[in-house]
């Protein structure tokens, strides 16, 4: 997430909302609430009774009422959405307006980087799609999945079954039903399977991971899939300064990383995935297996030496200086890797690491205890909560925004990095 100079940055607490629950329309209950990127507003979904429901923020609730409402979410540039249904029809709403156009169920909002542009997902007499800032795809397919927008919001992508298939029918499944649509319009190409499309922002070029038969996988661009093929192959990226496309492949029982050229990591894994690059492509890190059930970070190629039996949330620096993840014992005593090394600290449960774009410091969510808590670069702040969002740096990475619910009180904490100190 983004930190806006124009935010409050003043160091101190302040305490948003006394009630969390609070909401002046007459109402039963609230669900889990959502904050605002700048921790300036807490909205929940209200039920209203008989079968009504309504969005408050900051206690005070939507003009509009709905049947239904949920999936609530604050985009990056803090417009909030939800999904809602009226007339037994779903849509978007976007600050209490609802967008014109409606389905049979919506789901899945997702926004651009910069939160400008908002999709979502959708289904239509029984054929899927997505809808993108109130206009849905003019082509809707009898299936789709793995939905993407690109990073600029100028394209919308999903795997999608362009061909009918009958039960039983084998045949025809061998030889291909499915592609990927690229703003609703499949590729003319059709492989056995298509996964993980990958968007190009400002080319528009997509990737995507084929199954070209049953045993043989590779990599289609644009809809032209490579010559090479591997016994497995997992969702590509593209380098940010040349372009070209990158995907983690297994030949021979052992991954890599390949590019239509070859390979540009040897296969040495026993897995890999969610592969990443830095802003520049000079750092290329994914999540691997050096042998098995014995999982790390690679950089560039080389493995991080602290192994786990589970490693998530793969995040990397724009400047590639700083690659951070957190690991567990099977969902059990988590811990922060960062540059190869593992934070002394080990917690209940861990929320992801969020790295400060100016100086390359790492802040992480974390819970021990039944309480929620906030550790930077190891420390702890000393503030804990019931319930808390995830941190953010201001711009120059001086200071950190923490937002929390203790009690019923909603607070919001600008804490100097100096505060760090548990």
């Amino acid at each position: 997430m983004q930190a806006d100079q124009a935010w409050d940055w003043e160091p101190g607490a302040r305490t948003v909302l006394e009630d969390a629950t609070a909401c002046a329309a007459p109402h039963e209950w609230t669900e889990e609430p959502e904050s605002s990127p700048d921790g300036e507003r807490l909205a929940a979904v209200a039920n209203l009774g008989d079968g009504r429901f309504t969005v408050c923020v900051n206690a005070e609730p939507w003009e509009t009422d709905f049947e239904k409402a949920w999936y609530l979410r604050f985009s990056p540039d803090g417009r909030l959405s939800a999904v809602t249904m009226e007339d037994g029809m779903w849509t978007v709403s976007v600050d209490g307006v609802s967008w014109e156009e409606s389905f049979d169920f919506a789901w899945g909002t997702t926004f651009s980087a910069d939160g400008g542009v908002i999709a979502a997902c959708i289904q239509s007499d029984g054929r899927y799609g997505m809808i993108v800032d109130g206009a849905p795809w003019e082509t809707l397919h009898d299936n789709a999945n793995n939905f993407r927008i690109a990073a600029d919001g100028a394209h919308t992508a999903a795997a999608v079954q362009v061909k009918a298939l009958g039960q039983a029918d084998i045949e025809t499944f061998q030889k291909g039903i499915f592609s990927v649509a690229v703003d609703g319009e499949p590729w003319d190409a059709t492989f056995v399977n298509c996964f993980d499309p990958a968007i190009e922002a400002k080319t528009g070029r997509v990737a995507a991971t084929v199954r070209r038969s049953l045993s043989d996988y590779s990599v289609a661009v644009d809809g032209k899939a490579w010559d090479a093929v591997y016994d497995c192959a997992w969702g590509p990226v593209f380098h940010p300064g040349n372009g070209q496309v990158l995907a983690p492949v297994r030949k021979k029982g052992l991954w890599g990383m390949a590019g239509e050229a070859g390979f540009a990591w040897n296969p040495v894994f026993i897995q890999c995935h969610h592969p990443q690059f830095s802003a520049d492509g000079a750092t290329l890190a994914a999540i691997v297996a050096t042998s098995f059930g014995k999982f790390t970070v690679a950089v560039n190629g080389a493995p991080w030496s602290a192994t786990f039996p589970v490693v998530t949330d793969l995040r990397v620096s724009p400047d590639g200086k700083t690659v951070a993840a957190q690991a567990s014992n099977d969902n059990a005593a988590f811990r922060v890797l960062v540059n190869g090394s593992v934070w002394p600290g080990v917690y209940d449960m861990a929320y992801g690491p969020v790295i400060c774009p100016a100086t390359g410091q790492v802040a992480i969510r974390v819970e021990k205890g039944g309480r929620k808590a906030f550790v930077l670069d190891g420390k702890a702040h000393p503030a804990t909560f019931d319930r808390a969002f995830d941190p953010i740096f201001s711009p120059d990475g001086a200071k950190v925004l923490l937002r929390g619910i203790s009690g019923k009180a909603y607070k919001r904490i600008v804490a100097p990095v100096s505060a760090f100190t548990g």
